[in-house]
């Protein structure tokens, strides 16, 4: 079921740090002595929620897709999760292979390029795939914005996307994975689903088509969520796309073990 606008709800994680500082804070009012202890707690405690916005694939800090659900899984499906796109070299090729082996695919699209290439955002739903937020901006910095700032790249990119696809965004994919304790909150207010991924082949940063590949195929299984790039992607030695060289690897290699390419709004059912 698609996650309805609801309010948010604070994890154990969340909970246990909200009651430190209170702590904290008591304990300073009745014993000023004791402040270099309740200083070294409470900057431990934000190193500790630090540490898990650094970790993607964590679900200390909200709910997150990092699996698809059992039922799908059930049903031998997977999902391909492509970001940072839309791209005008990558995409359309990627479009093309995925239309060659059947499979649907999953767009987290960034809403500036969209804006810059709509027509191309509207083929890929067209082509029976989903596009999915993954912030106006792609900002760097968008793990240490606050609430405010979180609300407004999230809402721009819905405006955006849901504006040129005709449908608004189900899911969420922070840029690069990270995020901090603002982002569930907005999340619960729009309505949206974070989603990471089970594995991903650094294909940003890896040239090498059998190194990216032989990661995703290690890991892939009923119920994988799988990350790759047409946005940003790197080059092979031979100056292509490395996605362009490893999505057929990885769409024969579902098609020998019987497993569904699917989209992740696919899977909800």
């Amino acid at each position: 079921m698609h996650r309805s606008e609801s309010h948010w709800h604070s994890t154990p994680l969340i909970r246990a740090s909200i009651a430190l500082h209170l702590l904290a804070l008591l304990a300073v009012m009745t014993t000023p002595a004791w402040w270099p202890w309740a200083l070294a707690a409470v900057a431990g405690n934000h190193l500790l929620i630090a540490a898990v916005g650094l970790w993607p694939r964590s679900h200390w800090l909200g709910p997150n897709w990092t699996r698809l659900p059992a039922a799908a899984a059930a049903r031998n499906e997977i999902a391909l999760t492509i970001d940072d796109g839309p791209d005008p070299l990558v995409t359309p090729q990627v479009l093309d292979l995925l239309d060659r082996y059947g499979a649907r695919a999953t767009f987290f699209c960034i809403g500036e390029k969209a804006a810059q290439y709509p027509e191309l955002c509207r083929d890929i739903v067209r082509r029976g795939h989903a596009v999915e937020n993954h912030s106006q901006y792609h900002r760097h910095h968008f793990s240490v914005m606050g609430l405010g700032g979180i609300m407004r790249e999230l809402q721009a990119a819905q405006r955006t996307l849901g504006g040129i696809t005709g449908r608004q965004p189900l899911f969420f994919r922070a840029p690069a994975g990270l995020r901090n304790p603002f982002l569930e909150p907005a999340l619960a207010q729009l309505g949206l689903q974070l989603a990471t991924w089970s594995v991903r082949g650094f294909d940003t940063r890896v040239g090498d088509a059998r190194r990216v590949t032989t990661r995703l195929l290690r890991a892939m299984q009923p119920g994988a969520i799988m990350l790759l790039h047409d946005g940003n992607a790197a080059r092979t030695a031979a100056g292509t796309p490395v996605i362009l060289d490893v999505l057929p690897l990885v769409l024969e290699a579902a098609a020998t073990a019987r497993l569904r390419p699917v989209t992740l709004h696919e899977a909800m059912a």
